[in-house]
């Protein structure tokens, strides 16, 4: 364990902690499809800084892509999930570039926030009429990519865009997890070429990845057809008050 953690220049708690977050956020994502990046932003924004995360969040994206991506291309709406991954490839350097030119505290604040404000809109199901429309499907891409940028939450931009459309929840979420796995294909390029998909960056990934990707296999295995419509508004709540006594602890310098 303490070669490990030397390994990935964390502490051997943090490295516990970590792997603990990647679990829970990786069943989480098994059984709602979303919500594996926030969950590990919201938890461990406070152990890594986020620009250090989203390199993380790439490799868990990956892994639960290629765990549900069977399901997503099957029932999914393949020309929007294009579309908005499009989109995404282009939004994604300008969050990158903001994330990178403040400081840590500071980008730790704005992940948490981002996560806080797209995780109420969801649960107050708030319908966006205007982006049923070519521009609302790319725009929402774009945003969804600065969002990506900003706190590897992108996933959750794009729900809103597919709530607007009134989509059934299994192609919704069969969407979400098809359009993950575009963007997370294209992130990649952005990554590199801000020097953020670094050998460190590439270990904790690779590392972290084992804990998400049981995760994934064991709420796939948890996930009831009958409970379906309760999991989302959990997770959404969980989100919220994972980032709000986030941000409360840095305010508090905690």
């Amino acid at each position: 364990m303490t070669l490990l953690a030397t390994l990935l220049l964390l502490t051997i708690s943090e490295v516990a902690i970590l792997a603990t977050i990647c679990l829970i956020a990786g069943m989480v994502r098994g059984f709602s499809g979303f919500a594996l990046s926030a969950m590990v932003m919201a938890s461990g924004a406070l152990i890594i800084p986020p620009v250090q995360l989203i390199a993380i969040c790439w490799w868990l994206e990956m892994t639960a892509s290629l765990f549900m991506l069977r399901s997503g291309w099957q029932e999914a709406n393949r020309k929007v999930a294009i579309g908005l991954a499009i989109g995404s490839t282009l939004g994604v350097p300008f969050g990158l570039a903001l994330t990178t030119a403040i400081a840590p505290e500071q980008s730790k604040l704005v992940a948490l926030g981002v996560i806080i404000v797209l995780a109420a809109l969801q649960l107050m199901r708030v319908r966006m009429p205007f982006l049923v429309s070519n521009w609302g499907l790319y725009g929402s891409g774009w945003l969804a990519g600065v969002a990506t940028g900003l706190a590897s939450v992108g996933g959750m931009v794009v729900a809103l865009y597919v709530l607007a459309q009134q989509a059934r929840p299994r192609q919704m979420r069969a969407s979400l997890v098809l359009f993950l796995f575009l963007g997370s294909v294209t992130t990649m390029i952005s990554l590199l070429s801000f020097g953020i998909m670094d050998q460190t960056a590439v270990k904790r990934g690779l590392v972290m990845a084992l804990p998400a990707g049981l995760g994934v296999v064991l709420g796939k295995l948890l996930f009831v057809p009958k409970w379906e419509h309760l999991y989302k508004p959990f997770c959404l709540t969980l989100l919220i008050v994972l980032a709000s006594t986030g941000i409360i602890r840095l305010i508090l310098g905690a």
